[in-house]
């Protein structure tokens, strides 16, 4: 039969601590939120515009007060440059660009005969 005795000691115990933190996360995060804005401007794609914004906004609500202290531009500036990309990136939905005249819209131009 069983015994109901526990036989662990409490005197043996190792209780848990927390490994410290890597420093390079931190690097890797503030590096993407800052170029990720960049690309969708440049390619003005509204997905990576927005996938900027969601990662931006999430690094910096979890920001670590040891990261605001060690980084060279506060986090709220990613969120900020990540809301400029989305206004560049619908920035033709309000304003369409003009089409030169004589040319047309449609494509290349016919080949002549």
């Amino acid at each position: 039969m069983a015994s109901n005795k526990d036989m662990r000691r409490a005197d043996l115990a190792i209780p848990y601590v927390d490994p410290p933190k890597s420093s390079s996360d931190a690097d890797i995060s503030s590096t993407m939120s800052s170029t990720m804005p960049m690309a969708a401007m440049f390619t003005r794609n509204r997905m990576i515009g927005w996938v900027s914004f969601v990662f931006s906004l999430q690094s910096w609500l979890g920001e670590s007060e040891e990261q605001k202290k060690t980084a060279a531009t506060p986090a709220y500036m990613s969120v900020g440059m990540s809301l400029m990309a989305l206004v560049v990136t619908y920035f033709p939905l309000f304003m369409p660009p003009q089409v030169a005249k004589g040319a047309t819209a449609a494509g290349p131009p016919a080949p002549s005969p």
